[in-house]
Protein backbone atom coordinates (compact mmCIF):
# COMPACT_ATOMS: atom_id res chain seq x y z
CA UNK A 1 0.00 0.00 0.00
CA UNK A 2 1.38 3.46 -1.01
CA UNK A 3 1.16 6.94 1.62
CA UNK A 4 -1.92 7.87 -0.98
CA UNK A 5 -3.86 4.59 -0.20
CA UNK A 6 -3.68 4.86 3.51
CA UNK A 7 -4.68 8.08 3.35
CA UNK A 8 -7.84 7.47 1.72
CA UNK A 9 -8.03 4.25 3.96
CA UNK A 10 -7.94 6.07 6.84
CA UNK A 11 -10.27 8.68 5.96
CA UNK A 12 -12.62 5.60 5.54
CA UNK A 13 -12.23 4.23 8.13
CA UNK A 14 -12.89 7.91 10.59
CA UNK A 15 -15.92 7.24 11.24
CA UNK A 16 -17.61 4.44 13.98
CA UNK A 17 -20.12 2.58 12.17
CA UNK A 18 -18.16 2.16 8.61
CA UNK A 19 -15.92 -1.18 9.81
CA UNK A 20 -16.62 -3.20 12.63
CA UNK A 21 -19.59 -5.00 12.03
CA UNK A 22 -18.14 -5.75 8.93
CA UNK A 23 -15.06 -7.26 10.13
CA UNK A 24 -16.99 -9.27 12.39
CA UNK A 25 -19.15 -10.41 10.28
CA UNK A 26 -16.17 -12.70 8.45
CA UNK A 27 -15.66 -13.37 4.94
CA UNK A 28 -19.46 -14.37 4.23
CA UNK A 29 -20.05 -10.41 4.63
CA UNK A 30 -23.30 -9.09 5.58
CA UNK A 31 -26.57 -7.92 3.53
CA UNK A 32 -27.35 -3.84 4.14
CA UNK A 33 -30.09 -4.20 5.38
CA UNK A 34 -28.64 -6.07 8.40
CA UNK A 35 -25.91 -4.12 8.56
CA UNK A 36 -28.47 -0.87 8.83
CA UNK A 37 -30.50 -3.20 11.59
CA UNK A 38 -27.52 -3.85 13.43
CA UNK A 39 -26.19 -0.27 13.82
CA UNK A 40 -29.46 1.07 14.24
CA UNK A 41 -28.78 3.54 11.34
CA UNK A 42 -31.00 4.20 7.99
CA UNK A 43 -30.36 1.91 5.02
CA UNK A 44 -29.03 5.24 3.51
CA UNK A 45 -26.67 5.91 6.44
CA UNK A 46 -25.13 2.57 5.77
CA UNK A 47 -24.93 3.02 2.02
CA UNK A 48 -23.31 6.37 2.69
CA UNK A 49 -20.36 4.83 4.82
CA UNK A 50 -19.80 1.81 3.14
CA UNK A 51 -19.43 3.32 0.15
CA UNK A 52 -16.37 5.39 1.99
CA UNK A 53 -14.75 1.90 2.49
CA UNK A 54 -15.42 0.49 -1.08
CA UNK A 55 -13.91 3.65 -2.40
CA UNK A 56 -10.54 3.24 -0.19
CA UNK A 57 -10.40 -0.99 -1.15
CA UNK A 58 -11.69 -2.05 2.25
CA UNK A 59 -14.91 -3.16 1.60
CA UNK A 60 -16.62 -5.02 -1.38
CA UNK A 61 -19.83 -5.07 -2.54
CA UNK A 62 -21.53 -8.41 -4.35
CA UNK A 63 -25.68 -9.10 -4.96
CA UNK A 64 -27.32 -11.91 -3.67
CA UNK A 65 -30.59 -12.06 -4.67
CA UNK A 66 -32.36 -8.18 -3.96
CA UNK A 67 -29.63 -8.09 -1.47
CA UNK A 68 -26.06 -6.39 -1.64
CA UNK A 69 -23.69 -7.80 0.41
CA UNK A 70 -21.04 -5.99 2.17
CA UNK A 71 -17.99 -8.07 2.93
CA UNK A 72 -14.18 -6.53 4.28
CA UNK A 73 -11.55 -6.96 1.98
CA UNK A 74 -8.99 -8.11 4.74
CA UNK A 75 -6.05 -8.34 2.39
CA UNK A 76 -6.46 -4.52 2.29
CA UNK A 77 -6.61 -4.42 6.41
CA UNK A 78 -3.98 -6.28 6.51
CA UNK A 79 -1.82 -3.95 3.77
CA UNK A 80 -2.69 -0.98 5.69
CA UNK A 81 -1.35 -2.31 9.25
CA UNK A 82 1.63 -3.20 7.53
CA UNK A 83 1.80 0.42 5.91
CA UNK A 84 1.65 1.40 9.67
CA UNK A 85 4.34 -1.03 10.95
CA UNK A 86 6.95 -0.44 7.89
CA UNK A 87 9.13 2.60 9.53
CA UNK A 88 8.30 1.08 12.37
CA UNK A 89 10.58 1.53 15.87
CA UNK A 90 13.45 3.26 14.39
CA UNK A 91 14.65 -0.05 12.67
CA UNK A 92 14.28 -2.36 15.33
CA UNK A 93 11.54 -4.46 13.28
CA UNK A 94 11.42 -7.12 16.09
CA UNK A 95 9.42 -4.90 18.26
CA UNK A 96 6.45 -4.37 15.44
CA UNK A 97 6.94 -7.72 14.34
CA UNK A 98 5.20 -9.69 16.49
CA UNK A 99 1.36 -8.03 15.68
CA UNK A 100 2.17 -8.49 12.11
CA UNK A 101 2.98 -12.35 12.65
CA UNK A 102 0.47 -13.59 15.12
CA UNK A 103 -3.72 -14.28 13.51
CA UNK A 104 -6.23 -12.05 14.58
CA UNK A 105 -8.31 -15.36 15.29
CA UNK A 106 -7.77 -18.70 16.51
CA UNK A 107 -10.23 -21.51 14.85
CA UNK A 108 -13.39 -21.56 16.49
CA UNK A 109 -13.14 -18.62 17.81
CA UNK A 110 -15.37 -15.16 16.72
CA UNK A 111 -18.44 -13.17 17.59
CA UNK A 112 -20.09 -14.46 20.57
CA UNK A 113 -18.12 -17.24 21.29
Amino acid sequence: MDERGALIAFGALSQETRLRSLVIAGPDGIAAGSLAEQLEVSPSNVSFHVKQLERAGLVSARREARSIVYSAEYDALSGLIRFLMEDCCSGRPEICMHPLAAPCCQPGEGAGQ
